[in-house]
C-alpha cells in the first residue's frame, strides 16, 4: 500500500466550497503517489469561524456552526476522494446523531464514494468540558484492497484496548488522525502510537494538524509531525520509526507499507508481543511479603 500522510496546515476558508477546493489541491499532490491518504483529526474545523460569521466565536458557537453544516462538509470530502480516485480518511467531523448527541466521527471513503465511520470513544477535556462531545461506537475494522485496517482517533490511540480490538479482528495497520495543541499533547499521541505498534506488532500511522490559527477557538495552536511507526523488531528500524516528517512541518509524507512484514514479525520476531498479549484477565496485585 502506498500511504500518504498529510500534516495539515490550518487555513481560513470562507466556505465549504473553499474548504473543498483546498482539499482538492492537497489531494492533487498525492495523485499517483498514494493509494490511501490520511488527514488529521478536526482538519475541517478550520471552517468553524467562517461558518459562525467570523465573530471570534466561543467554543459552543463554533461547534454549532460545524454541526449545522456537517452534511455539506462530508459531501465535499466524499466528492474530493472520488475526484482524486483515492481511499481517503479526511480527518474527523463533529456530527449530531438522531438521538441528539454530538460525536467526533472519522469517515473512511472509498474511491467510488462508499464510506464507513469510526467514532472517537475517549474524549479529551476540551471535547467533553467545553464542547460537550460524547464518546461514540466502539472499535470497527475496515476491509480494503490491502486487508483490514483500524482507526484510533487521537486520544483513543493512547489506550491499548481500542487498537487491540481492531488488531484481533485482523487489522495490520491502524490509522491515527490527531489534533494536539502542545508538544506535550503530541508526545502523548506519539508515545501511545509507538506502544500500540510494539504490543500489537502492527503499523500505526499518525497525521496531525500544524500551525497557528488565531481565528479559531478549537484550532488556535497545533503541533505534531507525520509518522509511521512499527514494532522495533526484526525487519524494522531499531527505534520503530519507519518514516517521519519534520516537527510542525506541513505537507505530505509518502511511504509504501508491506503487510507481509507484519506477518513475518508476528511469526518470527525476536519477541512475539502479538501472540503473547494476555488472554485472561490480569488479577489484582497482591501485597508482596518481605522476608
Amino acid at each position: 500500500m502506498r500511504l500518504g500522510l498529510l500534516a495539515w496546515p490550518v487555513g481560513h476558508p470562507a466556505s465549504v466550497a473553499e474548504f473543498g477546493a483546498r482539499l482538492d489541491a492537497w489531494l492533487a499532490q498525492a495523485r499517483g503517489r498514494a493509494d490511501l491518504c490520511l488527514l488529521p483529526e478536526y482538519a475541517c474545523v478550520e471552517l468553524g469561524a467562517a461558518l459562525a460569521g467570523d465573530a471570534a466565536p466561543d467554543p459552543a458557537t463554533e461547534l454549532a456552526a460545524m454541526v449545522a453544516d456537517a452534511d455539506a462538509i462530508l459531501a465535499a470530502m466524499r466528492a474530493a476522494a472520488m475526484r482524486a480516485g483515492v481511499w481517503l480518511l479526511p480527518g474527523t467531523l463533529p456530527m449530531r446523531t438522531t438521538g441528539g448527541r454530538i460525536l467526533n466521527r472519522a469517515p473512511l471513503i472509498a474511491p467510488d464514494g462508499r464510506l464507513a465511520f469510526q467514532d472517537k470513544q475517549a474524549m479529551t477535556r476540551f471535547e467533553s468540558e467545553r464542547w460537550g462531545i460524547a464518546g461514540g461506537a466502539g472499535p470497527a475494522v475496515f476491509d480494503t484492497p490491502w486487508g483490514r485496517l483500524g482507526i484510533s482517533v487521537c486520544y483513543d490511540i493512547e489506550f491499548p484496548k481500542h487498537a487491540r480490538a481492531q488488531v484481533e479482528q485482523g487489522a495490520w495497520l491502524v490509522l491515527a488522525p490527531s489534533c494536539t495543541d502542545s508538544l506535550q499533547g503530541f508526545a502523548r499521541v506519539r508515545v501511545g502510537a509507538a506502544a500500540r505498534a510494539l504490543e500489537n506488532q502492527c503499523f500505526v500511522a499518525v497525521a496531525p494538524t500544524v500551525g497557528e490559527a488565531p481565528w479559531s477557538v478549537a484550532l488556535d495552536d497545533n503541533h505534531g509531525r507525520t509518522m509511521v511507526l512499527g514494532p522495533p523488531d526484526r525487519g524494522f528500524p531499531e527505534d520503530g520509526v519507519v518514516a517521519a516528517g519534520g516537527p510542525d512541518a506541513p505537507g505530505w509524507l509518502f511511504h509504501t507499507l508491506d503487510p507481509a512484514l507484519i506477518e513475518a514479525v508476528r511469526r518470527d520476531g525476536a519477541v512475539l508481543n502479538h501472540r503473547d498479549w494476555p488472554r485472561r484477565p490480569v488479577p489484582p496485585p497482591r501485597p508482596a511479603v518481605f522476608a
